[in-house]
């Protein structure tokens, strides 16, 4: 049985961009991985880190602070000396939530091998917008920088909103951004499939991402696709939700393009492939869309005379 006609046309135009391709040389080339990042493990003679909790097994992940706008939120920050000699630290506030920070000194001189706790008022502005809001407290020493998260949650209704944009298929990865349009906190989870000529060729089901999406924050994010064909014309479809009853969907589509070591077999091998799948659409139109003649009708037999002879009498 034949397929239907849009695939049939689909199909024709893969092999056709197959063959336009090798025709005008055209190799896919692989893009070259980016390493990962070196994991930061901070310096080695000082710390800091949220205030509480005897040993790092006790110790908080990040600054947690909750109230409504126009309140003055109080937490403190713990920076430790491991080293043999007094230590000069700076201290600041970095980010949405980190502008509202104030220390009850800048400037700190921790003595060799103590551990010294700073406090830090946080004032929400009365104009906040309720929801979720992210910053840092940032404890310099030199050029070394110790960031801790800030997480503030500031009462009244929350939005939960959240778009994923730019996709695009680049070889055996999948690109896309996540973005937070809403005022909560979002741990967005995503889905993903891609559809070929002739059916499925992907199909992870929904699965948590390893992130936080702070309001307004935009993730350029990749997904790998290790099998991804070598000859195909691809829709591809992201799904992303999240809390709160945040989801949105966009797709992108690519065209994949073999290399055949033996250009000139290539050639005929994608040639004759095209003709065939050009022929048998042309048919199958033709079959489809070609007019029936009508009947022909029988005529009367047309009566005729003989002719006169010249200078014959009537």
């Amino acid at each position: 049985m034949s397929p239907p006609a849009p695939r049939l046309r689909r199909a024709l135009l893969v092999l056709t961009a197959a063959l336009a391709a090798l025709l005008c040389g055209l190799m896919p080339r692989a893009e070259a991985g980016t390493a990962p990042a070196a994991a930061d493990d901070g310096p080695a003679d000082w710390t800091a880190r949220p205030a509480g909790g005897g040993d790092d097994r006790d110790a908080r992940p990040y600054i947690y602070l909750e109230g409504t706008p126009g309140t003055v939120l109080q937490d403190r920050l713990a920076v430790t000396n491991t080293a043999r000699s007094p230590l000069t630290v700076r201290l600041r506030g970095d980010g949405r939530a980190g502008a509202w920070i104030r220390f009850a000194e800048d400037m700190v001189t921790v003595p060799a091998r103590t551990r010294a706790e700073v406090p830090l008022a946080l004032t929400v502005p009365p104009d906040a917008v309720p929801g979720d809001a992210s910053g840092e407290a940032v404890a310099g020493v030199g050029g070394e920088e110790i960031r801790v998260p800030v997480r503030v949650r500031i009462g009244g209704p929350t939005l939960a909103a959240l778009t994923v944009e730019d996709v695009e298929i680049s070889g055996g990865t999948i690109r896309y951004a996540l973005v937070n349009r809403g005022n909560a906190m979002l741990r967005p989870r995503l889905a993903v499939r891609a559809d070929g000529v002739f059916g499925t060729l992907l199909d992870r089901p929904e699965r948590p991402l390893p992130l936080e999406l702070a309001p307004g924050r935009r993730v350029e994010r990749t997904e790998p696709w290790p099998d991804a064909p070598a000859l195909d014309a691809v829709t591809l479809r992201l799904r992303v939700t999240a809390t709160g009853g945040a989801r949105d969907e966009a797709e992108a589509s690519a065209t994949y393009i073999p290399v055949l070591p033996a250009v000139g077999g290539g050639l005929l091998l994608l040639g004759g492939l095209a003709a065939l799948a050009s022929g048998a659409y042309r048919r199958r139109r033709t079959e489809r869309a070609a007019p029936q003649p009508p009947p022909v009708e029988e005529q009367p037999p047309v009566a005729t005379e003989p002719l006169l002879k010249a200078g014959a009498k009537t």
